[in-house]
C-alpha cells in the first residue's frame, strides 16, 4: 500500500497521523508523556526526548501497551545541546520524514529575586526553555517544511503576560521563546507548516509542584486533560498559525 493510501486508511480509522513521525521533548513525564501517548493513539510514531531514561521507558511502555510505537532519545537538552543539531537529519535518515515537533521540556529554576539568580540556574532555564527551542527550530525546519502537513507546537505559560516577583528566569525564557517562535511562524507563513504556541494553564506537573509545593494537585487539571488539546494542534486539519492556544479557552 502506498504512503498516501496508508494515511487515507488511517484517517478513516480515526488515526489521522498514521505514517507520520512526531518529535516530543520532555516526554518522560507530565504533559510531554501524555501528549506523546495522545499522538501515538492518533497513529504517529513518537520520538521521545528527555534526560531521564527510566521515565522515557515508562512512556514507551504506555505507548506500546496501547498499540503504538516510539523511539527513545535520552539526553539532556542543555548539557548535550550539540546533539540537538543532529536530530532532524537523523530522523530523516531513519524514517525519511519528520511531521510534528512538540517542544514541551521546561525548566523552572529557583524562584528567587532577579539579583539572586545564579549563573547555573540561568544557564539551565534559558538553555531548556529558549536555546533548545532555537536549536530544535534549526534542525527541524527543513523536514517540517517538506512534510505534507508539518506542525510545530511550543508549550508556553501565562507568566509571559503576567510577570511575577521571583519568577524572573522562567518568565524571561518563555517570553523570549514566544518571540522566537512567532518570528519563525511569520517566516514559514507561505508554506504548509503550521506553528503555534500552547498554554496549558495550571496543570499537575513536576514543575508546578516545585513552584507550589503545598498545592493539592488532585484539584487541578491533569496532564491527560490537556494532552488531547495539544495533540489536536498537530493534526493535518489544524489551520491556526502563529497563534497562542490556551487550554482554558
Amino acid at each position: 500500500m502506498s504512503q498516501s493510501a496508508t494515511a487515507e486508511a488511517g484517517m478513516l480509522a480515526g488515526r489521522p497521523l498514521d505514517g507520520q513521525v512526531a518529535l516530543v521533548t520532555g516526554a518522560s513525564r507530565g504533559i510531554g508523556a501524555a501528549t506523546a501517548q495522545a499522538l501515538a493513539r492518533l497513529g504517529a510514531h513518537c520520538v521521545l526526548i528527555a534526560r531521564t531514561q527510566g521515565g522515557l521507558e515508562e512512556t514507551d511502555d504506555a505507548i506500546r501497551a496501547a498499540g503504538g510505537q516510539s523511539t527513545l532519545l535520552p539526553f539532556n537538552l542543555v548539557k548535550d545541546a550539540d546533539k540537538i543539531d543532529m536530530v532532524g537529519p537523523s530522523l530523516v535518515e531513519r524514517f525519511g520524514r519528520l511531521d510534528i515537533l512538540v517542544h514541551n521540556a521546561g525548566a523552572l529554576g529557583a524562584l528567587t529575586p532577579v539579583a539572586h539568580i545564579t549563573p547555573r540556574d540561568w544557564t539551565d532555564v534559558i538553555g531548556t526553555n529558549l536555546t533548545a527551542a532555537w536549536r530544535l527550530i534549526r534542525t527541524c525546519d527543513p523536514p517540517l517544511r517538506a512534510a505534507p502537513a508539518g506542525r510545530a507546537v511550543f508549550v508556553t505559560t501565562g507568566r509571559v503576560q503576567q510577570p511575577k516577583a521571583f519568577w524572573g528566569a522562567y518568565g524571561t525564557s518563555k517570553a523570549a521563546m514566544e518571540h522566537l517562535v512567532q518570528t519563525w511562524a511569520q517566516e514559514v507563513e507561505h508554506t504548509a507548516l503550521r506553528v503555534n504556541l500552547f498554554d496549558p494553564g495550571v496543570v499537575a506537573t513536576k514543575l508546578r509542584g516545585q513552584a507550589m509545593p503545598g498545592e493539592d494537585q488532585s484539584a487541578i487539571a491533569q496532564p491527560a486533560d490537556v494532552a488531547p488539546v495539544l495533540a489536536a494542534l498537530c493534526l493535518p486539519a489544524e489551520a491556526r498559525h502563529g497563534a497562542t492556544v490556551r487550554f482554558q479557552d
